[in-house]
């Protein structure tokens, strides 16, 4: 099975041995058969075993329990493993975070697994109305210019699939932690980058790791870094919005 999608203005050609991929990016694909694709992705049950015992790996380590994930869905993610690999040599890398825009801006929330990504950013959906749109809760692309960094929306969009088919530059990254009071502060680059690497895609390609932390870097000097203490009420989204608004 072959399809063409378009994932941070990028052509990608994705063949697969089940149905299921092509599905998940429906929202995604490309019409005209002659466009040229960038990127070639291919599957082999080589594949799928390894997204299987990855799975596994990161349920245990966690505290989760195990799931047996049918391989249409492994295959779903070895696909856009393929894609993250790939995507460093298009100046763009995957990045681990709930994004959404504001008034044509992005604002990215990052944070360890569970400490509420997803939670923050629907309060900003509850407190500012349809200014606010989803542009990916889970794994968006960012691709760095000289001048700026754009995060786009990609079928990946976690579990309750909240997301849309949209580019716009970034204007803030904001670390989250649990705390009792709300508060914001911004922090530098040094101060940002531990977690920044963290949730940054690291390709086991060396090369395309090196230019993934060149692009980490460049990222950085057009936009603003902050680290949010929140406690999960609305009055965090309004700390956090007035906070890094301006």
């Amino acid at each position: 099975m072959i399809g063409k999608y378009r994932f941070a203005d990028r052509i990608i050609e994705i063949t697969s041995m089940y149905p299921d991929v092509h599905e998940y990016c429906r929202d995604y694909a490309v019409e005209d058969e002659a466009v040229r694709a960038d990127i070639k992705v291919a599957t082999t049950l080589l594949d799928i075993r390894f997204e299987k015992e990855k799975s596994a790996e990161t349920d245990k380590t966690e505290n989760r329990t195990v799931i047996n994930f049918p391989n249409g869905y492994l295959e779903e993610l070895a696909v856009y493993r393929k894609i993250a690999e790939a995507m460093p040599k298009y100046d763009t890398f995957l990045f681990h975070g709930s994004a959404i825009a504001v008034d044509g801006e992005g604002y990215i929330f990052t944070a360890k697994s569970g400490t509420g990504k997803s939670t923050h950013t629907r309060l900003w959906r509850q407190l500012l109305g349809e200014r606010a749109v989803m542009v990916n809760d889970d794994k968006p692309l960012i691709r760095v210019t000289d001048s700026e960094a754009v995060v786009y929306g990609t079928p990946y969009n976690g579990k309750h699939r909240l997301g849309t088919d949209i580019a716009v530059p970034i204007k803030a990254i904001c670390i989250l932690t649990r705390a009792p009071e709300n508060t914001i502060e911004k922090i530098t680059l040094s101060e940002a980058y531990p977690m920044l690497l963290q949730q940054s895609y690291r390709a086991y390609d060396v090369d395309a790791f090196r230019k993934t932390v060149e692009l980490i870097d460049k990222m950085a000097k057009n936009i603003s870094l902050y680290k949010l203490g929140c406690n999960m009420d609305i009055s965090a989204a309004e700390v956090a919005y007035e906070g890094m608004k301006s």
